[in-house]
């Protein structure tokens, strides 16, 4: 998973040649004169709630006026709550998949803009009390071990991950969200989980976590779009720039996530 500091980089000097005084903060407004106010609902992974959360603050101390919302939870159960007529304004996927859902069912305005890249590893205990140390020990059915459900973008990607080795986990939960398995692990209800590499660095002490090799067969790419029936599509596509733009990089990259 390349670095996201790369984009970050290329972003900033963008920014430097765009910038007439330092400090100076973006004007209220988009490229075309639209203003940039009032309130948003941005749609987003699990897995992004703590870096978008940040975000959503930074935005709205950019851009006084503005509210950003959010609803966080498996790509696969937000992709269906739009397609259903749920009301947004941006959705942010945890892979492709979910994205060319809504794209396909007429609902993305534009093109959407991949943002972000992750992998899986395994979380167990702190202290790591049952010893493992491999992908293939999450076989044994001693022990318990929670995965996202196949429809979900990591439970997807644990499915090419046991496939490329020929691993199968007899899983004693599918959870809907990577922060449903996490949790599953922290309140010592599992053993072992399956997660991105940003859920067990943001969990800090509670969990141990084991990076695996194999876990670059399956490296999940992050895409971002306004969406078509926004009420708001001024401040919707502002926010995408944003998460794309600089300050977006820069959060990401402290959070581990990977250059798209």
């Amino acid at each position: 998973m390349r670095p996201i500091s790369t984009a970050l980089a290329a972003a900033a000097l963008i920014l430097v040649g765009c910038t007439s005084q330092p400090g100076a903060t973006a004007p209220d407004a988009t490229t075309d004169g639209s203003a940039v106010e009032g309130e948003m609902t941005v749609f987003a992974a699990a897995s992004l709630r703590a870096s978008f959360t940040d975000l959503g603050t930074r935005f709205e101390a950019e851009h006084p006026g503005t509210s950003v919302e959010f609803s966080f939870a498996g790509s696969s159960d937000l992709a269906a709550q739009l397609i259903s007529g749920a009301p947004a304004d941006v959705f942010a996927s945890a892979d492709t998949k979910n994205m060319t859902k809504t794209v396909d069912a007429g609902l993305v305005a534009g093109n959407p803009v991949d943002f972000a890249s992750n992998t899986l590893t395994i979380v167990t205990a702190p202290g790591n009390p049952e010893g493992i140390t491999f992908f293939a020990d999450l076989a044994n059915p001693d022990v318990l071990t929670v995965i996202c459900a196949p429809q979900v973008p990591c439970g997807a990607a644990t499915a090419t991950v046991e496939a490329a080795t020929g691993t199968t986990i007899p899983a004693v939960s599918e959870e809907s969200s990577v922060t449903d398995v996490l949790g599953k692990v922290t309140s010592g209800q599992a053993d072992a989980g399956l997660v991105y590499v940003t859920d067990a660095a943001g969990a800090g002490e509670a969990v141990t976590s084991v990076p695996f090799e194999e876990s670059s067969e399956a490296v999940n790419t992050y895409p971002i779009a306004a969406l078509s029936g926004s009420r708001n599509e001024a401040t919707a596509r502002a926010f995408t720039d944003f998460v794309t733009g600089p300050v977006g990089l820069d959060v990401l990259d402290r959070a581990g996530f990977g250059a798209p």
